[in-house]
């Protein structure tokens, strides 16, 4: 913990050396896992730049991206991102800040000096015995980084362990895939999203993978290309009761597809907005199936959603929507649903029921 203890403090220290009145460099928000920054530029005007701060952190540099398309600034943060020399978040601070402002040839903040990385030319002083007597502290300091990385990697293990506990093998793989995946555009300046629905978005595919709906076989997963806002569900089952599950039955055995196929996609909101679904595949009649392929489903609106919700619920609540409004699978109709009709009949739907409201069945309907 003596890490994150110092991290708190170094972040503590630039909040109080570049608040958000300074005239040159900003810290915009500071957070463990995050630091966002401000770079004014009085010629061209300001530079929102972030930092995503790893689990090994200071065993290797944040990441840092940024919507600017100024290369100065790509370089430099690709420079940061690529150095193991200084991870620190203070030494990388007082780089990134000295590099923008000799290349845009303006004043270097004063309060720079109070994150100046030590020189060792300063520390040696010209007696003979200047190397010995600094020797015990360099002993002591070298000891206290191999303390503060063996508790960072205790700390990173165990984490890992209690999210990874009951995972199936396949979901193990997908985190990774999207890992690596992001991990890149944050390199290339691509990354696209926010870090809440990111994370939000990462724990539903971790509890799903530990489900015993997943497990079970009631549905699977894919995604677009690991784009962790863009999913393939499948459907597998529905009330074995139902017609549905007869028509999945014969879908099957007379077209070799055993599933419903959604489409689901997020939005940088989320989970504060709900995901747009729509079916692909098969079409079907009746079961609040639009035309299109979208849901007739308040749960699906940003009225009738909620935070609260798991994807995982939804999945299975949109599988029990379907069998209680009969839905069939038409079978002479081989063609599958586009996403633009489904948005236009889904947007349709939407302004009609903001204008009569939703039909809110009895309890005894569940």
């Amino acid at each position: 913990m003596a890490c994150l203890q110092k991290l708190r403090e170094d972040l503590a220290l630039l909040e109080r050396l570049f608040p958000r009145s300074h005239e040159r460099f900003q810290i915009v928000s500071a957070t463990v896992d995050e630091v966002t920054v401000k770079f004014l530029n009085p010629n061209s005007g300001s530079v929102i730049v972030s930092a995503n701060i790893q689990e090994n952190y200071p065993r290797v540099p944040p990441i840092w991206f940024s919507e600017s398309d100024d290369p100065v600034v790509a370089t430099v943060l690709a420079q940061l991102t690529d150095s193991s020399s200084t991870p620190s978040i203070l030494l990388q601070i007082h780089q990134l800040v000295s590099e923008l402002c000799t290349f845009h040839n303006v004043t270097i903040p004063v309060e720079l000096g109070r994150i100046m990385p030590n020189n060792p030319a300063d520390e040696r002083d010209e007696g003979n015995g200047s190397e010995l007597e600094s020797a015990p502290d360099e002993e002591d300091d070298v000891e206290e980084d191999i303390m503060c990385e063996m508790e960072d990697v205790e700390q990173a293990r165990a984490q890992q362990k209690a999210q990874d506990d009951g995972l199936a093998p396949e979901g193990l793989e997908m985190l990774s895939r999207v890992s690596r995946a992001q991990r890149q555009q944050h390199l290339q300046g691509t990354a696209s999203g926010s870090v809440a629905a990111s994370d939000r978005l990462m724990k539903e595919i971790r509890d799903i993978f530990k489900s015993e709906n997943y497990k079970t076989g009631a549905f699977t997963i894919e995604l677009e290309k690991d784009n962790l806002y863009e999913w393939w569900v499948k459907m597998k089952r529905v009330d074995p009761e139902s017609a549905l599950a007869t028509d999945l039955r014969q879908l099957e055995r007379d077209h070799k597809q055993d599933h419903l196929l959604f489409h689901f996609i997020f939005k940088d909101s989320f989970p504060f907005e709900p995901p747009f679904v729509h079916l692909v595949s098969p079409v079907v009649s009746n079961g609040f199936v639009l035309g299109g392929g979208a849901l007739c489903m308040e749960i699906l609106t940003k009225q009738g959603w909620t935070s609260a919700y798991s994807i995982e619920n939804l999945i299975m609540q949109i599988a029990a929507t379907l069998v209680k409004g009969k839905a069939r699978i038409v079978f002479e109709q081989k063609n599958s649903y586009s996403l633009v009709k489904a948005q236009q009949s889904f947007k349709s739907l939407v302004q009609i029921h903001a204008k009569s409201g939703w039909y809110t069945p009895p309890k005894s309907e569940g």
